[in-house]
């Protein structure tokens, strides 16, 4: 079969690798240069955290081990106060952990890895126009010449604002799409190494939670750490106001001091870095007959807050590869791909919005600490009634639609529990475990 690939991203280039291993004929065309030759814009870098559902999306085409020589293992949070005291939250239970990866580096390799298994990649071709009837795709080169892409199928992997999409959009009828826009932007900074050496502990995720806005920083082979201030557009506290080197520097020495002290070339990052924007993407249909269908970002980008954009692009990669395999004709594949996805696309878009609330407000509440902790001491002792909600979304393959609806119930129960009189001092005790035990085979009726 021969298909076309909007796109060389992650998705699109994993995605083609599965194809190519099924023995079709794939060509990619990316609208970007090949960044194996050129460098990343400062600022664009976004690095990632790779959990288990992007590490059995790896697996299935034999290249989990090596991605996992570019990974750091990061076993937790780490959340820094104003004052520099820091407190590790872990993620899940011992040996769980999950990986900052580089975008950059990881795109790169699957790439290569793509053209090794027989994939033919073009870049700096952007997709003009597709036929949706019969899939005939034109592309625009750097020399504003038009490629003519004729295949059997076109997946159109082509991110948060695809083409492939628009093409969708505008060509067929009742196309339902929303784009909604976080009242927050991000701007990128660098920690750099100390003596040669990581300035923090590289096995945890780093977060300043400071109640409507917060900033992160994930480690990097090269023992620099990247920073990402995730910080209201407009307001008091916002990009808007401080909007000079100057006042960027003032606000980072009240508010992130001990992050400021490790970050050398901050000036030159605050006033060249661009500030961008944090979009979710809902759409329906993601298919056209056999003829096109919509994978990734292209069909439900998120914000990042869960680190599962990339791990959910992933499981569709994974999932399109059992529906190949079980299915005989594109058109059942494209409609059971689209069955299964979308409600779990739209739970993680929601999951990712909460999780936002959770890292900038909750991390640093004492009360939300217990809470943890007493989800995870029952987790212990009754692991088959009890998987907290971030590790049915990061350290396990259930859908996300289920993971947010167990979630909600557990919500539910942790609120009688943390609700129940001197539960700071009695947290610990038989009589919490019972009572909590005994809402958990409530709910379960």
């Amino acid at each position: 079969m021969k298909t076309t690939v909007a796109g060389a991203g992650l998705v699109g280039s994993l995605l083609s690798i599965y194809l190519a291993k099924r023995g079709h004929n794939v060509t990619v065309y990316e609208r970007r240069p090949d960044m194996r030759d050129t460098s990343i814009p400062a600022g664009r870098s976004i690095n990632l955290a790779m959990s288990d559902r992007g590490l059995r999306g790896l697996a299935g085409v034999g290249l989990e081990e090596e991605i996992r020589k570019i990974c750091i293992p990061m076993h937790g949070r780490m959340i820094h106060d104003v004052q520099g005291n820091t407190n590790f939250q872990r993620y899940g239970k011992e040996g769980q952990f999950i990986n900052s990866v580089s975008r950059g580096e990881l795109n790169k390799l699957l790439m290569t890895e793509a053209e090794k298994a027989g994939v033919k990649i073009h870049f700096n071709s952007r997709l003009a126009s597709l036929d949706l009837n019969t899939a005939t795709a034109k592309f625009i080169d750097a020399n504003n010449n038009e490629i003519v892409a004729q295949a059997d199928t076109l997946l159109g992997t082509d991110g948060a604002f695809s083409a492939a999409r628009m093409a969708l959009m505008t060509g067929s009828d009742r196309f339902d799409y929303s784009q909604t826009y976080l009242e927050h932007g991000y701007k990128e900074l660098t920690i750099l190494p100390v003596n040669g050496e990581f300035a923090l502990d590289q096995t945890a995720l780093h977060i300043w939670p400071r109640g409507g806005y917060m900033l992160i920083a994930l480690p990097n082979l090269d023992k620099t750490f990247t920073c990402t201030l995730f910080f209201p557009f407009e307001g008091e506290d916002s990009f808007a106001t401080y909007n000079t080197v100057v006042k960027g520097r003032e606000f980072f020495e009240r508010i992130f001091p001990d992050a400021l002290a490790l970050m050398p070339e901050f000036d030159e990052e605050w006033a060249g870095n661009p500030v961008s924007s944090l979009v979710t993407v809902r759409c329906l249909p993601w298919k056209y007959k056999d003829k096109l269908l919509l994978v990734g970002d292209a069909a439900h980008a998120i914000v990042p807050f869960y680190g599962q954009g990339m791990n959910c692009g992933f499981e569709d990669c994974t999932v399109l590869d059992q529906l190949l395999g079980a299915h005989n004709d594109l058109t059942t594949v494209f409609t059971e791909f689209e069955k299964l996805r979308k409600p779990n696309a739209d739970a993680v878009a929601e999951l990712a919005l909460m999780n936002f609330v959770e890292m900038r407000d909750k991390v640093a509440d004492p009360m939300f600490v217990l809470r943890k902790k007493i989800e995870a001491k029952f987790n212990a002792k009754h692991p088959t009634l009890w998987l907290p909600l971030y590790s049915m979304v990061t350290f396990s393959d259930i859908p996300y639609a289920e993971a947010l609806t167990l979630g909600q119930w557990q919500n539910s129960i942790m609120e009688k529990v943390m609700a129940q009189p001197n539960i700071t001092e009695r947290w610990d005790s038989l009589e919490v475990e019972e009572y909590m035990h005994s809402l958990v085979k409530e709910f379960s009726l």
